[in-house]
């Protein structure tokens, strides 16, 4: 007797991700109750299952949506604000003074709703992220459909949202309780940089941290400056400094880790934290290229991030999978340097597994919730292929997003958005705040 299903797809391609370096052809993934039930030959899957619904995706890669390991998705507002600067001249000149003037929870909502459904069209279907107001963050990502976790930012100076590190964690903690039961909007610790949070601040937050296993998302090594002021005012580089702290553990992600050093390496890979590397962000903002290949040759994990569509500007994985591995290639002198299936594997899984989410998403296997994207390789500039994972890394584009589901549910379909949202309410938040922002 066959089994009833919710969903089958049937797909040309499936990349699980899990196994490793797999590639199935003419495969499909039976999905019941959010969860994936298995993945078997599309004849066989005739014969066991009776879907309620059936999509057929005779010319497309199925893969794990994607996990976008570090964004900030409320400044999608200010995409463009400030172009061709040095990071502290765009923070300091620009970002920062905008920020003061405009930001509050309607802000964050809006751009961070903006942002949602442009990672949603780009096949991505969890976002770490770290801004203000998380409370409005989450309310945003909720209601686009897509997972996430959120921040708890934390500074050691006041914003409009909070006067100093005691209230950042308190309004981050209330906003946390709110949504606990929450099976996709999870929650984590933001403190920004060890640049702007102090000693104190960073011990409390490790201990919190562990108190609530919870994670923990800061910025490290971003550019030179950071380092050569830390040595000056601490008497060492940050990463020895959060280290001395009990700051780094398996909980942490270190956004960036351009600027690293044989000692610092050593620091990561034994305290088993894994890094979100931005190449996008760090190639426009001039901060470097990561190290990547040393730090993946030293067992540390690491994800890809989109950074925020301010110093981007486009928030896009397939483009991160693509200039990942070409900047490897090329600082290394190494074409081998992040192949194909490495880079996929660093858009799924291996963020997944920085999030702690790796038992849930990020790969394609039995057991795992249905988050998934199909791309469709039946254009022109698609064909030939004789390599879907090259083609998924060097090829496609979020253009050529044609499906996206979380736990099961449709959120695009046949590359139109299928949100509680329509694109004339963003392009109308989009427009206010671009007026507002210009005054």
């Amino acid at each position: 007797m066959s089994e009833s299903i919710d969903l089958l797809i049937n797909a040309r391609w499936i990349i699980p991700v899990e196994p490793a370096e797999t590639v199935l052809e003419h495969h499909a993934v039976a999905v019941r109750a959010g969860r994936i039930v298995a993945v078997v030959p599309r004849d066989d899957a005739r014969s066991r299952f009776r879907p309620a619904e059936t999509v057929e995706l005779p010319e497309h890669i199925l893969m794990p949506g994607l996990v976008n390991l570090h964004a900030h998705s409320a400044m999608s507002l200010m995409r463009g604000i400030a172009d061709d600067l040095p990071l502290m001249r765009w923070l300091e000149e620009a970002i920062w003074p905008a920020e003061v003037k405009h930001m509050s929870p309607d802000f964050v909502r809006d751009g961070t709703l903006l942002a949602a459904a442009e990672m949603l069209r780009g096949g991505i279907t969890t976002c770490n992220e770290m801004y203000f107001y998380p409370g409005a963050a989450a309310e945003a990502f909720s209601r686009a459909g897509m997972r996430a976790v959120v921040g708890v930012t934390v500074l050691d100076f006041p914003t409009p949202y909070a006067s100093d590190a005691d209230d950042y964690l308190r309004k981050g903690l209330a906003e946390r309780d709110k949504w606990r039961d929450d099976a996709r909007i999870g929650f984590s610790f933001a403190p920004h940089a060890p640049y702007t949070v102090s000693d104190a601040t960073l011990t409390r937050i490790a201990t919190l941290a562990a108190e609530l296993d919870a994670g923990i998302h800061i910025h490290i090594h971003e550019t030179a400056q950071e380092v050569a002021e830390s040595v000056t005012q601490h008497g060492m580089r940050p990463i020895e400094r959060l280290a001395k702290l009990g700051l780094l553990g398996a909980n942490v992600i270190g956004v960036h880790a351009v600027h690293l050093d044989a000692s610092d390496i050593d620091i990561l890979g034994r305290s088993n934290a894994s890094i979100a590397h931005c190449p996008t962000s760090n190639m426009k903002l001039a901060s470097g290229i990561a190290p990547v290949t040393r730090l993946l040759d030293a067992g540390i994990n690491v994800g890809l991030g989109t950074d925020g569509a301010a110093s981007n500007n486009r928030l896009d994985m397939l483009q991160e999978m693509r200039q990942a591995s070409l900047l490897a290639k090329v600082s290394t002198l190494d074409a081998t340097a992040i192949p194909a299936h490495t880079a996929i594997r660093m858009a799924t899984l291996n963020p997944a597994r920085a999030l702690g989410l790796g038992d849930r998403i990020g790969s394609i296997i039995a057991g795992k919730e249905a988050d998934l994207c199909a791309i469709a390789l039946d254009r022109i500039e698609t064909r030939p292929c004789f390599d879907p994972a090259s083609h998924l890394a060097y090829v496609t584009g979020r253009e050529h997003v044609s499906h996206v589901w979380v736990s099961g549910e449709i959120r695009v379909n046949k590359g139109l958005s299928v949100l509680q949202l329509n694109n004339a309410e963003l392009l109308a938040f989009a427009a206010v705040w671009q007026t507002r922002l210009s005054s």
